[in-house]
């Protein structure tokens, strides 16, 4: 026996038979152009590395290594020789008034003034761009963990709101089922009018549930665009109960975390500072070179000099700044063991969060869930005996409702626990790749 659909099909594929060709042809080719237009769901990893694609964040992280790797190349370079041109004793009274060549101690001058930098100071200079420039790797590294761990909590909110809109909506075509049961029944007399007010009630519950998590799923749909450049569904079903985090090996992973990697390279940039004030404490002399020519009637002469800086107070200049230097290299110490010592803490109380979650996600799929599913069928089975009433039945359909939302509402939030433990350190080496790229090239 043909079902309606099938008959409705056979019709449909008659009159297409009737078509022109050319109409098939466009209708064909117009459902594939509709297919690949539409945007196709997107994996966990596909999301991830979307929006790594389109960051722009990480570009101005490449930008910013770039700039400090030039100016390292440029500070190991001693400063531009100057140029000076002049004139020396050029009379403003008397007859040779403004004259040039008239008095024996007027000059031309031209000459070139170049300072002597210190190599030690050149090296300094040049190193502390070299770090400033490590220092911005590692903040790409930061930079490319955040955006993996933001799109991952993105793509599980969209995953977890999809699976709650359709229980919901699952009950809420049940309830209207029932609806059409209860009015069936009182149109019988084996119902009563309490019991079609019952079932209406549970269904305006239900659609507002709905409204709900269709907001937040909407919401979810919009962040998870923001990272990969369009609203799309997401495939596949992420595995939250394993990380690439250890939790035996804590302490020493997360001395490498991008963030305690900034502050290490901070500290680098501040003893650069330091050292680079310790060699001040040592003068770079300037010598200049000048050529002097008076009238025709006296001689030409040939000027050099040199200039020293006397640090007549080292103890209140120099030695002073060194000492605050130094100061600064401990200052950022310090900081890094404290926010070293946060993220400890931190991790591991999200690990016991994470932990506690899969204990209560496993709970609810093994015992809970299953319970309530009997319970509801129990009612039913009663009230279609006579010993329940359509009330009892619809709270107990509304019970197991709300316990796989909060089923899923427990699952989501410790999806969100693994993608922050999970994406501490960024995924894939790419900046560690970069690192030793940009290394070797300022070797």
């Amino acid at each position: 026996m043909s079902s309606p659909f099938s008959v409705h099909f056979n019709a449909r594929v008659f009159r297409l038979r009737r078509l022109p060709k050319a109409a098939l042809a466009l209708s064909f080719l117009t459902t594939i152009h509709g297919a690949l237009a539409a945007p196709q769901p997107l994996t966990l990893g596909e999301a991830q590395l979307r929006a790594v694609a389109r960051s722009r964040q990480l570009v101005a992280q490449d930008q910013a290594i770039t700039a400090a790797n030039e100016m390292a190349v440029a500070a190991g370079h001693r400063p531009d020789p100057v140029l000076k041109v002049g004139i020396d004793n050029l009379p403003v009274s008397g007859p040779d008034r403004l004259r040039l060549g008239n008095d024996f101690m007027t000059m031309r001058r031209i000459g070139l003034s170049q300072e002597l930098t210190r190599a030690e100071k050149l090296h300094w200079r040049s190193a502390r761009y070299q770090i400033e420039g490590d220092k911005a790797l590692a903040q790409k590294d930061v930079a490319l963990a955040a955006i993996q761990r933001d799109t991952a909590i993105a793509w599980l909110e969209v995953f977890y709101t999809e699976q709650m809109v359709s229980a919901v909506s699952a009950q809420a075509a049940v309830s209207r089922q029932e609806i059409e049961a209860a009015e069936a029944a009182y149109r019988g007399g084996r119902g009563s009018t309490a019991d079609i007010l019952a079932a209406r009630s549970a269904l305006l519950a239900l659609d507002d549930r709905t409204s709900e998590i269709s907001r937040r799923q909407r919401a979810a749909h919009t962040m998870l665009a923001r990272w990969t450049g369009e609203e799309t569904s997401v495939a596949g079903t992420p595995d939250i109960d394993r990380m690439r985090l250890d939790p035996a090996s804590l302490d020493s992973d997360l001395a490498h975390h991008p963030e305690i990697a900034v502050l290490n390279k901070q500290e680098d940039i501040a003893q650069a500072d330091a050292n680079l004030a310790r060699a001040n404490q040592h003068t770079d002399w300037s010598v200049e070179v000048a050529f002097q020519q008076r009238g025709s009637a006296y001689s030409n002469m040939v000027s050099v000099g040199i200039s020293v800086p006397l640090q007549w107070d080292r103890k209140n200049r120099q030695d002073r700044e060194l000492a605050a230097k130094l100061a600064l290299v401990e200052q950022t110490k310090a900081e890094r063991d404290e926010m070293l010592r946060e993220h400890v803490a931190e991790t591991r109380s999200m690990i016991i969060a994470w932990q506690s979650g899969r204990e209560r996600t496993a709970r609810y799929t093994r015992e809970s869930l299953p319970l309530a599913s009997e319970r509801s069928q129990a009612t039913l089975a009663s009230y279609r005996g006579g010993k329940a009433t359509l009330a009892d039945v619809l709270a107990a359909r509304r019970g197991e409702v709300e316990l796989r939302l909060q089923a899923l509402e427990v699952e989501l939030e410790t999806a969100r626990l693994w993608a922050q433990l999970n994406f501490l350190f960024p995924e894939g080496g790419t900046a560690q790749h970069s690192a030793a790229t940009i290394h070797q090239e300022s070797k």
